[in-house]
């Protein structure tokens, strides 16, 4: 455990709205003292995930709770991100870093093109030694886009840019059998099982967070599966220092001891939309399962409307999703081939034969 923090040296720390409000306004003491620590830190690479821009926006209109409805909330949003953002890059300045704002919305990153596009900018901006802030951009997102809490955005944030370490700064301070605060509690201070670890986690009743330590969770299981550490710590002075000198400070999460994906993979299985599905037959599971391409003999049935490029979903004979792949041939193709063997393909299709998808563009679960 205490190897991974000390060498860590790509780190996202997610900062929830919860931590930066204090007595009614954004805790600015403790973006101070964050500002201090990434300043020492100078062989680290730092991102951090900030929520708060509708906290912030009540703050700055002076409203008495947080807006219910969606628009009104984006509303809020547009205010308050300009007033959050005024807020980092004040305190940052006065320390010499230089920080850069990034949007982000699911929706966006489901696009590949626009994924690569987002992971080129955040890895450019950390070369050039600019701290990015990222934060969904609830002024455009809608409630069947967004990524749901920016726990998840943060793991997300993590594969996108294959960090070293995920830090997520808590209320709670870690992961307890019980309500933190109970005498009777224990802080399960290294983690092996999420599964385990599950059974003790509520959801969020907090004023102005979305997720609670339910959310936190099933957000560090996005970055453990990709051999990616989480601490979910304290909100404390000076605890990103504490942490990258290995000092066990909350809960360890370990990461999972399996074959890491390619960064496109990742991106097939955790992001990308299909826009059909191929159902195949128990061969073709088998193959695939043994890292294998998916070829047409093995196809029996195709649903809905796709083309060439597109990600569409693999289901076996009972109608399980058993992983998402990149076709090479639109439905209407797939129809006409579909259970031929691979030398009667290009007889049908009066071309030369290729993969329905290849190995590299295809994810099994």
């Amino acid at each position: 455990m205490e190897n991974y923090l000390k060498s860590a040296k790509r780190i996202v720390i997610k900062i929830g709205s919860q931590l930066l409000e204090k007595n009614g306004f954004i805790d600015t003491d403790f973006i101070k003292n964050l500002s201090e620590n990434i300043k020492d830190l100078k062989d680290r690479e730092i991102v951090i995930v900030s929520s708060g821009a509708v906290l912030a926006g009540v703050k700055k209109l002076g409203l008495k709770q947080k807006p219910q409805s969606i628009t009104e909330k984006q509303a809020v949003a547009a205010v308050g991100q300009a007033y959050l953002m005024q807020i980092y890059d004040r305190i940052f300045s006065e320390k010499g870093l230089v920080i850069g704002q990034v949007l982000l919305t699911v929706e966006g990153l489901r696009e590949r093109k626009r994924y690569i596009l987002a992971q080129n900018t955040l890895n450019k901006l950390v070369d050039m030694g600019v701290i990015p802030v990222v934060n969904e951009n609830d002024t455009i997102a809608i409630e069947e886009i967004v990524f749901g809490d920016n726990d998840f955005l943060a793991a997300h944030v993590s594969v996108l840019i294959n960090a070293d370490l995920l830090i997520i700064l808590s209320t709670a301070g870690g992961v307890y059998t019980g309500e933190p605060k109970s005498i009777s509690s224990t802080l399960l201070k290294e983690i092996k099982s999420i599964e385990e670890a599950l059974k003790f986690a509520r959801a969020s009743t907090s004023k102005f967070g979305t997720g609670g330590m339910r959310s936190k969770l099933e957000a560090a299981k996005i970055a453990v599966s990709h051999q990616i550490p989480v601490v979910i710590a304290p909100k404390k002075e000076n605890i990103l220092t504490e942490i990258s000198q290995g000092k066990l400070v909350g809960s360890f999460i370990y990461p999972e001891k399996q074959k890491k994906l390619s960064r496109k993979k990742s991106w097939l299985k955790l992001l990308s939309a299909p826009k059909g599905r191929v159902i195949i037959d128990k061969g073709a599971e088998k193959a695939l399962k043994e890292g294998k391409s998916l070829l047409p003999a093995g196809i029996k049935n195709v649903e809905g409307i796709f083309y060439k490029n597109d990600v569409v979903a693999l289901l076996n004979e009972e109608g399980k999703i058993i992983g998402k792949g990149i076709t090479n041939f639109s439905y209407k193709e797939l129809k006409k081939i579909k259970g031929k063997k691979s030398s009667e393909v290009e007889n049908i299709l009066k071309r030369k034969f290729t993969e329905v998808i290849h190995r590299d563009n295809l994810v099994v679960f």
